[in-house]
């Protein structure tokens, strides 16, 4: 195997197995940051030493076992500074430990491990862009440039963020633990939110040149799965799994020969991905007999299954969708919901009654800026046959579209109301 490829070989291990390592350092150490900087110290090893000495059978208890020797002389040193009696006898037994630890108890503990990470990573300490960047950091293993070039900032604020993050936990004295019982729904709200925010973003990027991300959904996904083989008796774990299973199913169709979006309604169903889709399905009716009342995440789920099982446009039932809506709305309040229901109260009761479903949200807050509302309210009014009016409302979400590639798709549907 040739330099490069090994290096190749070496980033797919790192990938698959850092946030094991990642988890199981915490564990030991009780420090994420600490933890990190031991699994790094590991990785270079390999770089140093895998291309001269073959990628051992196995890749990740390598990576573990040096992580861990490189632990034990970091341990070895402080004690030796701090000369301080106590100190030495609790980090002499916990070198005794780390000396006698079977790695097979350290792959036996890597789901709890994993589990806690995640917790970590999503921590409410954290804001939302911390929670992110960290979460793909330790879990998705993407480096700092590869976070900054899927989101669009700077890699110096992405490497601030993640610093501050594993600063603010460490202060916080956040334990390397599950949360309890009365926590937990919380804390995991926050985590599948950190997830699904990190799969959106590359289904339909908010900015830059290209309308969608195919990595950073692969990236989510991966995510999901880990979260989901951790927590197989939460429903609404596997309903998220099973929505972007469905909704990753149509990534190839989504974008066109030249990179420019191509709308639900003008997709080549035969592009989709029917091994996803399948799965998707299989997830979601794994996530109905586990809940009770729907989630958030299971009801957008049945929304995408819909879609999934239609063959055309026309043949989707639509008043499924309408009515799952409904659920949703008033399960989250949320006028983007809202937005997506008037899509399909004109699709499955007509345009009339989608241009009053719009018109109810004109003096929304959180809509004003969004350039989806006056989207949908031109298409609805095409149907009307109002192309004047149509024309105005796609060049008005043009200019507040953030995303070259769908605001030159916005811009070319303006045209083509003529006047």
């Amino acid at each position: 195997m040739t330099e490069s490829a090994t290096h190749r070989a070496i980033d797919a291990v790192w990938r698959i197995e850092s946030a094991r390592l990642i988890a199981g350092l915490t564990r030991i150490v009780r420090d994420v940051a600490v933890a990190e900087d031991l699994a790094q110290d590991a990785l270079v090893a390999a770089l140093q030493q895998w291309p001269q000495t073959g990628i051992p059978d196995k890749p990740g208890a390598w990576l573990m076992t040096t992580a861990k020797r490189r632990g034990i002389d970091a341990l070895r040193r402080r004690i030796a500074l701090e000369r301080k009696q106590e100190l030495m006898r609790r980090e002499l037994e916990t070198l005794q430990q780390l000396d006698h630890a079977d790695l097979a108890a350290d792959i036996d503990d890597v789901s709890d491990d994993l589990l806690r990470l995640v917790f970590m990573t999503c921590h409410p300490v954290l804001s939302q862009e911390a929670r992110v960047a960290l979460t793909l950091r330790l879990l998705g293993g993407l480096s700092t440039p590869e976070i900054a070039r899927a989101f669009l900032v700077s890699e110096g604020t992405v490497a601030q963020r993640i610093v501050r993050a594993k600063r603010t936990l460490a202060e916080a004295r956040v334990p390397f633990e599950l949360p309890g019982r009365d926590e937990l729904t919380q804390r995991l709200s926050a985590v599948l939110a950190v997830i699904y925010l990190v799969f959106n973003e590359g289904y339909a990027a908010t900015a830059g040149e290209h309308w969608t991300r195919p990595a950073l959904c692969e990236d989510a996904l991966r995510l999901g799965r880990i979260l989901a083989a951790l927590m197989p008796g939460e429903g609404e774990v596997g309903g998220l799994l099973a929505l972007m299973e469905l909704q990753a199913s149509r990534l190839r169709a989504r974008v066109g020969p030249r990179g420019e979006p191509v709308l639900l309604a003008d997709q080549d169903r035969t592009r989709w991905d029917h091994l996803l889709v399948q799965r998707g399905l299989a997830g979601l009716e794994r996530a109905e007999e586990l809940s009770g009342a729907l989630g958030p995440y299971t009801l957008q789920a049945a929304i995408a299954a819909c879609h999934a099982q239609a063959r055309t446009v026309s043949a989707t039932d639509w008043p499924r969708i309408v009515a799952l809506y409904d659920a949703l709305a008033a399960l989250t309040g949320s006028p983007v919901v809202e937005l997506n229901r008037a899509v399909a109260v004109t699709m499955a009761y007509g345009p009339e009654a989608g241009l009053q479903a719009v018109d109810s949200l004109a003096n929304e807050p959180a809509l004003r800026a969004y350039h989806l509302l006056p989207s949908v309210r031109g298409d609805v009014l095409v149907r009307l046959g109002r192309h004047a009016d149509a024309r105005a409302e796609f060049e008005r979400a043009a200019d507040l579209c953030d995303n070259q590639r769908e605001r030159e798709l916005l811009l070319s549907r303006a045209v083509a109301c003529g006047v």
